[in-house]
């Protein structure tokens, strides 16, 4: 997969999902459906508290470590645990699968197929993607149930 084509996948499946998710809050509150609050939430408060969590680990990106240009355009300095965009994908994903178990499976692949590159592209390690999408995906069950 060359460059082009990497940076081009990360940036469509990252707007793709940011695209999908205010349109399902705007269908939450025109059917008034009580879990907008829920929906809403959940990924808000989770993302605060990684961004929060990565703040004070504060991890060095591998193209830090290693000195090699990343593919995916990146110029960040540590806070690169964990994945923040991971994460997003992965807590949006499993709180929209519980109002609608095709799109959220939808989205729990497209996190996937995203984690991939962005350790491909050099700007995280699997470490990263992976506990992303795990904090992701329990902080959307948790939030989702209280």
């Amino acid at each position: 997969m060359n460059a082009k084509v990497i940076n081009r996948l990360n940036n469509f499946i990252t707007y793709l999902v940011y695209a999908i998710y205010p349109v399902v809050l705007l269908l939450l509150v025109y059917n008034r459906d009580p879990r907008f609050w829920r929906v809403t939430l959940t990924p808000a408060i989770s993302y605060v508290l990684v961004s929060i969590f990565r703040y004070y680990i504060d991890a060095p990106r591998p193209y830090e470590v290693s000195g090699n240009k990343p593919i995916i355009k990146k110029d960040t300095k540590g806070k690169s645990f964990p994945s923040r965009h991971v994460f997003s994908i992965f807590v949006i994903a499993t709180t929209l699968y519980f109002i609608s178990k095709p799109l959220g499976i939808f989205l729990l692949l497209a996190g996937s197929i995203l984690a991939v590159l962005r350790v491909i592209g050099g700007v995280h390690y699997p470490r990263d993607v992976i506990a992303g999408a795990i904090i992701g995906i329990i902080s959307g069950i948790v939030g989702f149930y209280l």
